[in-house]
């Protein structure tokens, strides 16, 4: 705990000098060994209109008990009129190891660039005949091949290619499908992109079954979103290996078609 003490000290009347010098000296040296200790941090001589001398000073002790011990050894004790004052932290003090509270405040409330979104590719791929793996553990599985398709955006083309490419999705009972999406996409200038894509979609009861029917039914009325990671060797699109992508889907009978965007 950290005190701040106001000493004021009347040296009696009739006081020899000798002896107020002999207290002086021994009162420095009792001041050095609380600094040594830690318990003095700062003192000052307070400016006093009278013949009085009044010290301020900045205490470390584990306990109001401690420091009045401490006070009470002191060769001018005696002399003294003391007042203590417990002193907390403040969140605005400079010293107290971190910054002021206001400045945390002001980092804190930093504005920050929002995000935007640009089109990387809008995919078009076939699916094949699903194959249905059951309940497991984590829900109604089954594996939902991606048998071809084309790709488009403004940097690059190309095509999926397909054996290489297919949806392990899981059906949860209200019929809401997660994705565990992995595809290849080859560019036209040869290059291979390795799609992953942890995607839902979810929508009302009558919705998810008309879609699960295989009925058509407008991208609107559900909600289809993924987010995807994209690895490539091709020193030219190095930058997909460091975006952040997220996807809206849509689905058709016999098709699903993604739009990948870069958050930028």
């Amino acid at each position: 705990m950290e005190f701040l003490v106001e000493f004021e000290i009347r040296v009696p009347e009739g006081t020899s000098a000798s002896e107020v010098s002999t207290r002086q000296q021994a009162e420095a040296a009792a001041a050095v060994t609380l600094v040594d200790g830690g318990h003095l941090a700062r003192v000052w001589t307070l400016r006093s209109a009278s013949a009085e001398t009044k010290v301020l000073g900045l205490y470390r002790a584990a306990s109001e008990q401690e420091l009045d011990e401490l006070l009470r050894a002191l060769p001018l004790y005696e002399w003294m009129t003391v007042e203590v004052t417990p002193l907390e932290p403040h969140p605005n003090d400079p010293r107290g190891g971190e910054k002021p509270l206001a400045a945390q405040n002001q980092a804190t409330n930093a504005e920050l660039p929002e995000p935007r979104l640009s089109l990387a590719y809008r995919l078009e791929a076939t699916l094949g005949e699903p194959l249905p793996l059951g309940e497991t553990a984590h829900g109604q599985r089954r594996i939902v091949p991606l048998t071809g398709g084309v790709f488009t955006g403004p940097s690059m083309s190309g095509k999926l290619v397909s054996g290489g490419s297919a949806d392990w999705q899981v059906v949860l009972p209200d019929g809401t499908a997660l994705a565990d999406l992995r595809y290849t996409l080859e560019t036209e200038a040869g290059r291979l992109l390795y799609v992953q894509a942890r995607g839902v979609r979810h929508g009302s009861a009558d919705v998810l079954a008309r879609l699960a029917r295989g009925d058509d039914v407008e991208p609107s009325e559900y909600t289809f979103r993924s987010s995807i990671q994209i690895e490539t060797a091709a020193p030219e699109l190095e930058w997909l290996n460091k975006g952040v992508f997220i996807a809206v889907g849509g689905r058709e009978p016999g098709r699903v078609i993604y739009e990948t965007y870069l958050v930028e």
